[in-house]
Formats: C-alpha cells, structure tokens, sequence
C-alpha cells in the first residue's frame, strides 16, 4: 500500500459517487494536494447497489441546474478518462393516471419550461410508442425529458476517481478514518488507522455513516437509512437498449433497461428504517436480506403496467440501504457547528443523478467559501433543533420516503413527529379553530375555521382552490379593515452584545444600523456579489445591544451567517433566544385603538413611530413593541416573554372585541404580503438576487461612507445596471399561481415565478418573479413588454407592475 501523506489541503472521507465527484471537481480546480480516503473499497458503501436513474427535474432552478450539470459531465467523462459509465441518455419519460396527476405533471412540463428543459407533453399512445411493454389502458397522459437517462453507478464513479487522480488528487482505499483532531475549535488533521494527515479542510461524504460520524464533532447531519429494494429481470422481449427510463408515480414504481431486462424498484408508503441501533461493524459491499413480502405491494401495481413482468424470469431482488433526509432533499455545505467541516450526503436515492453537479458544488464552497449559486434548499443549515434527535428525524423521514412518488400538493404539511415545538397559545388557538402547519418544529397556525359554519380545521388538498380558501379571505378581509392577531411566537431571534456590537453589524448589515436607540432597522445581509444572504429586522435597544427577528425557518442559516461574519478581534457576541420570546402581532386599521385600551404607554402616531421599538406595559408584563409591518397595516410585533403569553393574548382578544379582532393565521399573512410587494427569503430574493434585482435598494446604505459586506459589488451594479428585475404579475382570479410559472415577454421566455398566490382586497391571482435579459433590464423594458404566463403549459394573459398592488391609504379614501 501507497504510504499515506503526512499532509493535504482537503481530505475527502468517503469513496461513493459523491466522494469521488468532490475530489474530481477539487482536483480540477487546482487542489491537487487533496486526498480521499475510504475505509473500504471505492462504491462499497451503497453506491454500487443503486439503480442509477438520472433525472433532472425538481421544483428548484438551482436544484436543477444542478442535475442538469451532472447529464453534461457524464456525456464527457467516459471520453476524458478511457473507462466506460454505462451513460446513456435516453430519456425519461413520466406517467400521469388521473386528473390531478395529470394537472401536477402539466405543471411540473410548465417548470421545466421555466428552468430551460425541454419536457414534452404526449398522449398515451405516443408514450406507448417510446415504451411498448406498458399497459396504458389507465394513462391520462405522460411527459418526456429526452436530456434525461440512466448510468451503471460503480462505472461512472470509478471514472470521476480515475478524472481525480490525472488531475492530481490521491484515494487510498482501505484506510479507515478514526478520528479528526480540533483544536481550539479549528481541524489540526485526520486521523486514520494508517497515520495522521495533518489539513484544514475535511469533506465527509459517508454516505449512511455520515450522521454517526460528524456527530462526535459536534455536526448535525440529520439523515437515517432505510431499505430500498428493486428487483432485476432476465431480459425480456421488446426491452431495447434506448428504452427511455419509466416514473410511474401513481403506481409508485420505477423502471430502466438493464442488459435487455428491467430493473423495477419504487417508493412504498410503509418504509422499513435500517439499522436504527446503528450500522453493524465491518458492513461493506452487502446487501439486506430480500424482502418479497414487503415488496409484493410495488409487484402487483407494476403488473398493472408491465404485463410482461409476470412471466419474466428474476435475477434478483436488491435490497440496499440508502440514506434518506427528513424533507427528501439531499444535504451539502459547510458545517455551521465545526468551520471547515464539508458535509455531502442523505442523497435520498438520487445520488447518481444529484451525483456530478453534487461534487461541483461541493468542491466550488471548499475552494471559493461559496457554493457557486444559492443552493438553500439542500444547505446543511436549513435544520433546526428537532433535527438533532434521530427518533424524530427517523420519524420524518418515513413519511418523507412514503410520500416520494405521491402526489406533491400545493401547500401541502407533513404529519409526522407532530406537535413538537409550541407556542404557549397552541392549545388556546387549537380550541378556536387554528388549523397548524409546521416549520422547523414549530406548530403555527396556517387558518380558523369557523366550526359555527360547519367548517373543519384540517386542509383539504388540491390543484384548484382549496378548502380553506374562504377562511383566509374572511382574515385577510379583516386585516385590511379591522384588525388581526398573528402567533408568530416561531420567529427567530437573537441578540447581538458586546462594545463592538455596532461596528460588526454596521460591516454585515447593508442598511445603516448605527440609529439611536429605539429605532428598529429593515435590512439585508450580503455577500461579496451583493447577493441578499439574509433578510431580517434589526433593532437597538441599548448602545452595545441589538435585538435581531428573523424568519422561523433561517434561525439556523442567520445566526452561522451572522457569527461567520463579525470581523476578526471584535469584542461582541450572538446568542439565540428564540425560546424565549412569544410574539404576538397585531395588525390592522384598529390596531392603535386595541392597543390603548391594554397600555397606559403613548402608542400615538407621534408617540411611537413606525420604524421604532419600545418596552410598554400590557397586564403586568413588560412587552417590547416593534412598530412594524409584514402586511401593509397599521400594526405592532409585540415581543414578550413566553410565561406572558396567554395573559397579554386574553386581554388584547377582550380589548380588540369591540373592534373587530379575530385570529389570523400565515395563509393570511402571504396573501397580504404579496398584495402589498413584501419580498420573501427563499423564494422571491437569495444569495442569487441582489437588493437593487429585487426593488430593495433604497435599503442599501450607499449614501453614507460606511464600508460593509458587499458593498463594491453593489456600488458596481447600481453604476451598470441589473440583468433582472422583480415584478408583480396579476392574472384572472380563476387562474391558480403557485410560482415557477414561465414568463413570457413578447413572446420569448424570460424568467419564472419565484412566488404565487391570491389577493383577496384586489381580487386577483399574483405572482412575483424577475424578468431577465442578458442586455440588462430596466423599468421601461419591464412595462413596455407584453407579458403573458404559462400555466400548467397553457398561456394567459397578465398585467404587470413594479409597484404594490394595495396602498392602505388609498384603500381608507376609497372606504
């Protein structure tokens, strides 16, 4: 055996597709001085039993983006390195059964349209002349991705191994890692049981063992096993080898051509975790028992399709373990708990597909501190406090594995592990009605139902409008006209202290936050391309104290971005105090009036003006009141702590009787946001969008000398000009937006719809999204154009603006 170094710039622990896709990209980028290292044989741990389907399609652009960079590497690296993959590009196509199915794949034909794929809609019989061994007595109808295709796994990793040493990258197989030596909390080296590298940088793609292994650090990596069978036939006549892979998702299965016969395989709704008192020793290059009963389900809805397949003869049934995530997305980036510490892993058995653009972007954060565009939907710090508990990840995770193939309704929850984080109101607000959903934990209510007029409090899922769409109006009808109550207790918050507080925020923060005390602050975070990597409220309430709320979902990803940031010697720190805040918010027109019936404090427009935040008294607790605005009204974010909650909540419900104030849940909350141009982080602005893309630049402090984060990158782009712009697109009310609608602009393709919804007050559908044009883009070019929107594939016509859709002011004058 080689003799290991005694140092490298990265080490990469774990030798499956990811693995070596990571080293390939690292090498490529000129890391020459990395290593890989794996404990057994390169694909041993679960790489070489998966099925190899590669789609490219998800709800992301990014996402797909990502995939799609995976179909253009597997059609080159065969010719780079000599060794054969098994790629073949043949298309996929996939099935639609009833008319839900069908509406959901016309949207998903509608996204891929939108992100630049070419999916294609056809009859049954057209997707019967691509794939003749298929039963489509049952077939509504079916889409086509003709860039899509399948690989052998272990061929096409044992390329990009092959693509990562000519580059200069080392692997070493049979080298087990034991140990990672920290010191002062940065990484001295890797330990293995052949000697020490000493390096900075680790990047642990072990697959399964991964969660196991970064948690003796301190990393949460929430992913757990869970069988996965497929079964491989003798080969079949009529099975060609450009047969193009099958989704079939109504009956749950899969299938791709393999030596002249099919592998079948498929999601079953009740899963069977692995190794849930961990992975046994020494457990490499091994499959699980068969399990023919429990794969008997998945058997008989694929005769159904596949008649052939009951007389076909069975080389085998797989059962493989693969590491599944808790909301189905793969999970990659830098540790927020250990600097340095890569995570790419849970690839939810699309690791072959994920596999190529996985390593790319990987690779791209180690060497550049970035991923090479936002890719929040998979990042490690999407995870939050439950996630540090297996029980419920596992919990989570078999739903999300049985919901894989079911239909992905709009607005749709998850029911398991639920409830697990509650708001002191939950069981208040569960008797008059809330109907909860969940984010990160939190139970938070998404409507009321009025049982007095035989509504349930439970969502009723569909493609058309669904059954709680009268309840949100009657709360956004009051919002706009008298007041509401909203539980925001799940908000996350922080606090920032220390002599050097002010200076470290000024530097992160984009707005000026150097304001006196008591006034509250409407800010971005960028980074150095001017991309908005946090979105969030800042308030001062002393001269060394800040008091920051952000989205429930961003307390993990804010705080890392935040204490990543604060320069180096500055003498401040962050603490997370979520748990110990209620907030309540009340909003609307009568909202002064409520509120000095409960204070004794001036709450006047001079006494307490918008943009500012004051500790008042409400039933004998000390509440901090930030005057403040998600919706469009008049309206406070009242902070309080938690043992207050019920107490503050009766006396504002007892006071607001009089004047109209009722419940109000985050349904309401999107549709008057998107009525009033609200931007939201993670849909409509990101690390990839920038404030002055996304209308936001008058919170951009360029006026003033104050050097912070990110500001020659917005210096540049205000002097030159945006390539995209965001704007607000409204269509007839009975057309549904749910975003990622293409946008057309005089007839050509030029973006999509990042956010969609409805507004009750201007009884319109609205979407938000950037209209894009490699020339730049401008006011005129947006309101010159004549737009239209595809819907699941059919175009309408739509109005745009680049301006709110409701102003109450003008809203009061015409009442």
């Amino acid at each position: 055996m080689t003799k290991l170094p005694s140092t490298a710039k990265a080490v990469i622990i774990g030798g499956g597709i990811i693995g070596c896709s990571t080293a390939y990209h690292l090498a490529k980028l000129g890391w020459t001085d990395t290593v890989l290292l794996e404990r057994k044989k390169l694909t041993s741990g679960t790489t070489f039993h998966a099925a190899g389907l590669v789609g490219q399609l998800r709800s992301n652009a990014n996402i797909t983006q990502l995939l799609g960079y995976s179909v253009d590497l597997y059609n080159k690296i065969e010719e780079e390195t000599g060794l054969g993959t098994g790629w073949k590009m043949n298309g996929g196509l996939r099935l639609a059964c009833n008319e839900e199915r069908w509406t959901e794949v016309k949207r998903q034909a509608t996204t891929a349209h939108s992100f630049g794929l070419p999916m294609e809609l056809l009859t049954p019989q057209e997707a019967q002349e691509l794939w003749p061994l298929m039963d489509i007595s049952d077939v509504v109808g079916a889409a086509f991705l003709p860039t899509d295709g399948q690989a052998n796994p272990s061929d096409i990793t044992q390329a990009l191994a092959k693509g990562a040493r000519m580059a200069g990258a080392r692997i070493f197989e049979d080298t087990k890692v034991t140990d990672i030596e920290i010191e002062n909390g940065k990484i001295r080296a890797v330990i293995t049981e052949d000697g020490r590298i000493e390096c900075e940088k680790v990047i642990c793609c072990a697959g399964q063992w991964t969660r196991t292994f970064a948690q003796r650090f301190g990393v949460n990596v929430p992913l757990v096993p869970m069988e996965h069978q497929f079964m491989v036939t003798e080969p079949i006549e009529g099975v060609t080898s450009t047969l193009p892979t099958l989704r079939d998702p109504d009956r749950l299965t899969y299938y791709k051509e393999e030596v002249g016969g099919l592998v079948m395989g498929g999601y079953e709704p009740n899963p069977i975790p692995w190794a849930v008192d961990g992975i046994p020793r020494g457990f490499h290059y091994s499959l699980l028992d068969s399990n023919f009963d429990h794969f008997e389900q998945l058997m008989e809805l694929s005769l159904g399709r596949v008649p052939a397949l009951e007389t076909a003869g069975i080389k085998m049934l797989t059962n493989g373990p693969e590491s599944f995530t808790p909301d189905g997305n793969f999970i990659v980036g830098e540790a927020p708990e250990l600097r340095n510490f890569f995570v790419g892993a849970g690839f939810n058995a699309f690791g072959i597909a994920a596999g190529g653009g996985a390593g790319m972007a990987l690779a791209e954060w180690v060497h550049k501190g970035e991923p090479p565009f936002d890719l929040w939907s998979a990042d490690i710090r999407r995870f939050g406090r439950p996630h540090f508990d297996t029980d419920w990840i596992r919990t989570r995770t078999v739903e999300a594995y049985g919901k894989h193939y079911t239909m992905a309704w709009p607005y749709e929850e998850n029911n398991s592990g639920r409830p697990c984080r509650k708001s002191p109101l939950y069981d208040i607000l569960a008797s008059q009605g809330a109907c909860f959903g969940e984010k990160l934990g939190w139970e938070r209510p998404n409507w009321f139902a009025d049982t007095a007029r035989g509504e349930s409090p439970k969502d009723d899922y569909s493609f058309g409008r669904q059954n709680w769409f009268e309840a949100v109006g009657r709360e956004h009808k009051a919002a706009r006209e008298a007041a509401v109550l909203f539980d925001q207790t799940s908000f996350a918050k922080f606090a920032m202290k220390g002599p050097d507080a002010t200076s470290a925020l000024s530097w992160i923060c984009a707005n000026d936050i150097d304001k006196p005390v008591g006034s509250l602050i409407y800010t971005q975070m960028l980074n150095d391309h001017g991309g908005i990597e946090c979105d969030l409220t800042v308030a001062r309430v002393a001269l060394d104290e800040f008091y920051i709320v952000t989205g429930t979902g961003f307390a993990t990803h804010d705080f890392d971005w935040i204490s990543r940031n604060i320069p180096k010697g500055m003498n401040c720190q962050l603490f997370d105090i979520t748990s110990s805040n209620a907030v309540l918010s009340l909003m609307g027109p009568n909202a002064r009036m409520i509120l000095e019936q409960v204070t004794r404090d001036d709450v006047s427009n001079d006494g307490f003006k918008f943009g500012t935040i004051r500790t008042i008294g409400i039933a004998g607790c000390p509440v901090q009141a930030l005057r403040v605005t998600y919706v469009g009204e008049l309206g406070w974010e009242l902070h309080l702590p938690v043992e207050y909650a019920q107490t503050v909540y009766q006396a504002l419900m007892r006071a607001g009787e009089e004047h109209g104030l009722v419940n109000a849940g985050y349904r309401a909350i999107e549709s008057l946001r998107l009525e009033k141009g609200y931007r939201a982080w993670g849909s409509d602005i990101g690390p990839d969008h920038t404030p002055f893309e996304a209308g936001l630049g008058w919170a951009v402090k360029l006026r003033k000398a104050i050097d912070f984060k990110g500001r020659a990158a917005a210096e540049k782009q205000k002097a030159e000009g945006v390539k995209k712009m965001l704007a607000c697109f409204t269509v007839d009310p009975s057309v549904i937006l749910l975003g990622r609608e293409t946008i057309y602009r005089n007839g050509e393709r030029v973006g999509w719809l990042t956010s969609g919804g409805f507004g009750y007050t201007v009884d319109k559908s609205i979407g938000y999204g950037y209209v894009r044009h490699p020339d730049g883009v401008d006011a005129d070019f947006v309101t010159s154009g004549e737009f239209e929107l595809e819907v699941a594939t059919e175009r309408v016509p739509c109005a745009v603006t680049l301006h709110p859709l409701y102003d109450p002011k003008m809203e009061r004058v015409k009442s």
